[in-house]
C-alpha cells in the first residue's frame, strides 16, 4: 500500500488507538535525522544538546524552519515530537514513518492537558521542554499522508490533541536510543 491515503472515516476509526497512548511513561520508537531538505535518516541512536539540537539534523543551518527576529533558528522548535500510534496510521507503511519529518516518533500522548507548554520529559539522558510553537502539516505533509490525514490532524474540534505533533527545546544534552523510556518530568 505504498503511497495509500486514508479517509477521513478510517482515521476516525483508528482514533481511539491514538488516544489510548500512555500518559506518563511511553516510549521512543524511532529517531528521525533531516541531513538535508527532503532527506530522512532513521537512526538507532543520536545525541541531542541546547546548542546543536538533534546532531546530523538540519535545524542549526536551516533557513526554510523557525527563525528568530536575527536569523538564527528558534531554539524553541529544535526537537519534533509525534505520537507513533497516529503515525502509525496515517503513513499506512511502517516504512514511510520517516516521511513526516518528526525527529522522536514516541508512543504517548501528546496532547495539552497531558503535555502543557512548559512540561519536561526525559527520553534517555535528554531532558526536552514542550514549547508554545504551533505544529501544523504542510504541502509536504498532505503529499505524502493526503488531505484527509492534513485535515484530520489539524481539526479544530482536535487541535488540543496535537495529533500533528509538538516542538521541544533541548534543556540538558545526551544520547538518545529507540526504546528509550519516555517520561512526563525529571526521572
Amino acid at each position: 500500500m505504498k503511497g495509500a491515503h486514508l479517509t477521513t472515516e478510517q482515521i476516525e476509526a483508528g482514533l481511539p488507538e491514538v488516544l489510548a497512548s500512555p500518559q506518563d511513561r511511553g516510549s521512543l520508537e524511532a529517531i528521525v535525522i533531516r541531513p538535508r531538505v527532503d532527506e530522512r535518516e532513521l537512526r538507532q541512536a543520536a545525541r541531542l544538546s541546547p546548542e546543536a539540537g538533534l546532531e546530523g539534523d538540519r535545524w542549526l543551518g536551516s533557513s526554510d524552519g523557525l527563525l528568530l527576529p536575527d536569523g538564527r533558528p528558534d531554539p524553541r522548535a529544535q526537537v519534533s515530537l509525534m505520537n507513533a500510534r497516529i503515525l502509525r496510521l496515517i503513513a499506512v507503511d511502517e516504512e514511510r514513518i520517516a516521511l513526516a519529518g518528526d525527529n522522536l516518533v514516541v508512543d504517548l500522548d501528546l496532547g495539552a492537558a497531558n503535555l502543557p507548554v512548559g512540561q519536561k520529559l526525559s527520553v534517555g539522558e535528554v531532558l526536552l521542554e514542550i514549547t508554545d510553537v504551533p505544529h501544523t502539516g504542510c504541502a509536504k505533509f498532505t503529499e505524502r499522508f493526503g488531505r484527509d490525514a492534513v485535515q484530520f490532524v489539524n481539526a479544530p474540534e482536535r487541535s488540543s490533541l496535537h495529533l500533528r505533533g509538538r516542538y521541544a527545546r533541548v534543556l540538558e544534552a545526551g544520547t538518545i536510543r529507540v526504546g528509550d523510556v519516555v517520561v512526563k518530568g525529571v526521572h
